[in-house]
Formats: structure tokens, sequence, C-alpha cells
């Protein structure tokens, strides 16, 4: 148990470690219905928007247990998974910058909750190069968004 909290504890503190560990994100296809087990038969819990991150916990054939960026369990269709991986804001204001340096020329700001997509381009340790879906991209500090 305190191996599984400390895990949980890194995957939040240090997504670049989390990686190294295992930890699997994935975004929503669609808008889905997050089940309390694998099972359409299962009680609803709620409703997740389209592209919302979500940390894969665990899998079994048709479904798969996930952690939404609010830090709730539930159980998803695997088919409600999206290739496209996104990223949420967990920021007040994320600050997306031209380069990955905190003194380099403000792209724009994205609030809280905002999605935004993540680039395959290579980025310095605690950086991420990311896109806004009107086009804009740039570096934003891991540390304001979740899904990495």
């Amino acid at each position: 148990m305190k191996q599984a909290a400390c895990a949980a504890l890194v995957a939040l503190v240090c997504p670049l470690a989390a990686q190294a560990a295992g930890v699997e994100y994935r975004s929503l296809s669609d808008v889905a219905v997050m089940y309390d087990a694998p099972s359409r038969q299962a009680r609803q819990q709620f409703v997740i928007a389209r592209h919302t991150p979500v940390e894969v916990v665990r899998s079994q054939t048709g479904w798969v247990k996930v952690r939404e960026p609010g830090g709730m369990l539930a159980w998803v269709e695997a088919s409600s998974l999206a290739p496209v991986r996104m990223v949420i804001v967990t920021a007040e204001r994320a600050r997306v910058l031209v380069r990955a340096e905190d003194d380099a020329p403000l792209v724009f700001e994205a609030e809280r909750r905002v999605l935004l997509e993540p680039l395959t381009e290579a980025a310095p340790a605690g950086w991420a190069k990311v896109k806004h879906r009107d086009g804009q991209s740039g570096f934003v500090r891991i540390s304001q968004v979740w899904g990495l």
C-alpha cells in the first residue's frame, strides 16, 4: 500500500519519473460514462468530457480502470480511449512560452482546465512542448499541466 501511495505521489510531483515507473496516460475519444466496475450494468459514477486525459491504472478485456485529473478512479470502456493524447492545465493560468526558459516571450496563457496537445518535440527537463486547439504552440512548465 505504501508503495502505491509513493508511486502516486511521484506521478503528481515528477511526470518524468512517473514515465520511468511505467505510468501511462491516455485521453478520451469522446464523452464517456465512468462506471464503478468493468460492466455496463455497473453503477454509473459520472460523465467525463471528450479529450480529457486519464491515467491508466489497470486494464482488462474491453475495460480500463483510470484516474481522472481530479483523482477519482473509475472504469471506462477501452474503446473510449483515443490515440491522441492531451494534457489539462492544473495551474490557475499556465504560461506557454516561445522557448523553454522562464524569461522567454509569452505565446499565450491557458486557464485552469484548458486542454493542450503535447507535441513529440524534445524539451528540456521540467518543460513540455504543447499546442492549443487554435494552433498556437510553445513550451509550458510540466508543473502547470497534468497528463504527461
